[in-house]
Parts: structure tokens; C-alpha cells; sequence
């Protein structure tokens, strides 16, 4: 696996760019957000980790960065912030995933090559997918309801997808979690029902017929 490894703390990045060489993986280091850019750019990697708090450009103007470039490469951040709203702000920048300091070496592993796993899955997918009158263009990524032209962020383009794969089905926020954000369920943050909330506003406001729906105290479905 080829990984972009973005770290200013230079024994932070050597010790992940040893612990992931020992495991086979090709790794490729900058160590600060104007550096990983460029980097990001130009290579073709599995997966990007990268800091939150760099100079030059911090990992949140990164993920954006690269998401306005039409640059996919799931993105893993690595935060020392715990607070519900910078997840939300880098998930929403475009990251797939955060992991928050410390954590152990073989944590950083699962989440990046689970990040590669769906990446590869989601190349070989259906490249449109359909619900009553909503329509979601994988390739294009674009969505239309009734006609409507519906302009999501990359976070909640992947959460429609979800549901969409999933019709009539109940999705805990674990699952939920899981399957969009490739992390572990932290049950003391509310991320999942302020995206749920977020996409609801975009592809339900307006229309009689609502399609993302409540299960209290078992999830979401749509339906």
C-alpha cells in the first residue's frame, strides 16, 4: 500500500513512517501542509494521514484543498482536538476519517487500510443509484430529486450513498459510523445526528414526502 504521511513533529513521523515499512507498506513523508499538497498533487496513493496542526497549511485546508482539485484519495487526520465540532469541520472539509492522539500504531494500520478497502469497493460500484425520485451519480457526483438539482458536501454524498444502498433497512449510528466514517462509534459526540440533520435539510426540506426517517432509539432509515 503507498501512503502520503504528513507530520511536523519530525519523531512522530519517523516512528509511523518505521511502524508502517515494517508492515510493507510504501511511504512517502512531507512535514507541513504546503509540502503534502504538492505531494498529494502530483503522486497516487492509497491513502493520505495526515496532522491536524501544521504550518504553512493546517490538515483541514488541506482536505480542502484537495477536494476542490476533484483529488479522491480517502484522507485519515490524525487530531489532538476532541471537540465535536472540529470532527465535524474536518469530516466536512472532506476526511474520511480522524483518528485523535495518542492512539497505538496498530489503530493508524486498520484505519488506513480500511480507508483503501472501501476506496478500492467504491470504484467497482454501481455508478448510479436510485430511491422514488431521488437520483445519485456516483461517477458525476451529483444528485437530483423531483428534478431537482441537490448540492451536497463529500461528506454528505457519502452518507446519501449509504442510505441509498441500504433502503427500508434501520441504520444504527454505529453502523452508520462504521460503513461513512470508517471509525470507531464515540458515543459522547453527536456527529452522526448533525450530518443525518445536515443531509435531511438538503434533500427533504421542501418535499411532502420525507425520506430520511427517525427510529428512536435504533437509528435511521429510508423509506
Amino acid at each position: 500500500m503507498r501512503v502520503l504521511l504528513i507530520e511536523d513533529e519530525l519523531k512522530t513521523l519517523l516512528s509511523l513512517r518505521q511502524g508502517m515499512e515494517e508492515n510493507g507498506w510504501t511511504v512517502n513523508t512531507a512535514t507541513d501542509g504546503i509540502m503534502g499538497l504538492r505531494l498529494a498533487l502530483q503522486g497516487d496513493y492509497d491513502v493520505i494521514i495526515s496532522d491536524i496542526t501544521m504550518p504553512g497549511l493546517n490538515g483541514i485546508e488541506l482536505c480542502e484543498k484537495l477536494r476542490s482539485e476533484q483529488k479522491s484519495t480517502p484522507i485519515l487526520l490524525l487530531t489532538a482536538l476532541s471537540h465535536t465540532d472540529d470532527k465535524v469541520a474536518g469530516l466536512d472539509a472532506g476526511a474520511d476519517d480522524y483518528l485523535a492522539k495518542p492512539f497505538e500504531l496498530k489503530e493508524l494500520l486498520a484505519r488506513a487500510k480500511a480507508l483503501s478497502r472501501r476506496n478500492t469497493t467504491s470504484l467497482k460500484s454501481e455508478n448510479i443509484l436510485r430511491f422514488q425520485d431521488i437520483e445519485q451519480d456516483l461517477d458525476a457526483k451529483t444528485v437530483r430529486r423531483a428534478g431537482q438539482d441537490i448540492l451536497l458536501t463529500p461528506r454528505e454524498f457519502a452518507l446519501l450513498e449509504f442510505f441509498l444502498r441500504n433502503p427500508g433497512k434501520v441504520l444504527s449510528k454505529t453502523e452508520i459510523a462504521e460503513k461513512v466514517w470508517d471509525m470507531n462509534f464515540d458515543t459522547g459526540t453527536n456527529v452522526i445526528e448533525v450530518y443525518v440533520n445536515y443531509l435531511r435539510n438538503k434533500i427533504d426540506k421542501g418535499f411532502e414526502n420525507k425520506l430520511i426517517q427517525t427510529q428512536f432509539g435504533q437509528g435511521y432509515l429510508l423509506k
